[in-house]
């Protein structure tokens, strides 16, 4: 287009400068208008000097994203966390190798305590038993619980230990410990749970019954029928490998076929009992029997006592 227009303006100016000169017109006019074309042109390709146009904008055809506001969403409610205090509860149900169990000294054993989750937390394995005090018994001091542990379940912990090599009694304590460092027992003083042992080097250990446990049934539990039944548990203790002779004693005088008995592979227990049967308007005289060790050591025990409540028709 500009070279289009300095063609016009050129031909116009031949043609002015022809028709001037055929006029007489001389040299400062042909100057004059020589100065005036130039301008013009410079003018006019000031007016049409061209810039390069922007490419055309493609258009998107990509879907349109509409941006949300981050929303912060509060998260949902914890169970109790597993390391307060309020999930240091325990309860202790039973208990292998009986207190006073006589060893040789180095003898190995195992000691398992029955132990139920009474908090409402689980207990992971990040939970620990923890030697508490008395004779370590060549346990370690620390021991992970062996399994994770639901509230209400009950837990066996077993722990090898080792009679010591000098004779004497000895006695292990023990405590389990939250993931934060809290120690807590067993039972509602959260006491610790723990083993008492003897070791004696001696070619006769003094092997023998240690206690005598009872406890009285009564069948019906109420009401007054025809016959009431009272059975009576006994529950025999020994320090090791024991045989011994029991006999029965009643208040009425009747040990008649109370006689027996128990051989002891080990330091254990073993129960027997024997049943008493009242009839409706006997006597309400408290009732009672008890246990007597006749070999090989004798010994008597306290006996245990009974109310037989039916009035008389």
């Amino acid at each position: 287009m500009l070279k289009n227009i300095k063609y016009i303006l050129f031909i116009s100016t031949l043609t002015l400068s022809t028709l001037l000169s055929a006029c007489g017109s001389g040299i400062p006019q042909d100057a004059t208008i020589q100065t005036a074309v130039a301008q013009t042109v410079a003018a006019q390709e000031a007016a049409y000097t061209e810039t390069p146009s922007a490419p055309p904008t493609e258009l998107s055809l990509l879907p349109t994203t509409i941006v949300t506001p981050f929303v912060t969403v509060p998260s949902p409610t914890l169970p109790v966390n597993p390391s307060k205090s309020d999930c240091a509860k325990a309860s202790l149900d039973s208990e292998t190798i009986p207190d006073g169990t006589i060893y040789k000294p180095g003898e190995l054993f195992t000691k398992t305590w029955q132990i139920t989750n009474t908090s409402t937390c689980v207990w992971d394995t990040n939970y620990k038993i923890v030697f508490w005090s008395g004779d370590i018994l060549g346990g370690a001091y620390v021991y992970n619980l062996p399994q994770v542990t639901g509230p209400g379940v009950t837990l066996p912990i077993s722990l090898v230990l080792t009679a010591p090599a000098v004779d004497g009694r000895y006695k292990s304590e023990w405590a389990l410990q939250t993931p934060d460092k809290i120690n807590f027992g067993v039972g509602m003083y959260s006491e610790p749970f723990y083993t008492t042992i003897v070791v004696s080097s001696s070619a006769k250990p003094a092997y023998a019954v240690t206690s005598v446990d009872y406890s009285v049934v009564r069948n019906p539990a109420t009401g007054c029928p025809l016959n009431t039944r009272y059975r009576i548990y006994a529950t025999f203790t020994t320090n090791g490998p024991l045989e011994f002779t029991f006999q029965w004693q009643q208040s009425d005088g009747n040990s008649q076929g109370g006689k027996g008995t128990i051989k002891m592979k080990e330091a254990g227990t073993k129960t027997v009992s024997r049943e008493w049967m009242v009839q409706r308007g006997n006597s309400l005289n408290d009732r009672w029997m008890s246990m007597t060790i006749l070999a090989p050591d004798y010994k008597e025990y306290p006996p245990a006592i009974f109310s037989y409540d039916c009035i008389k028709p």
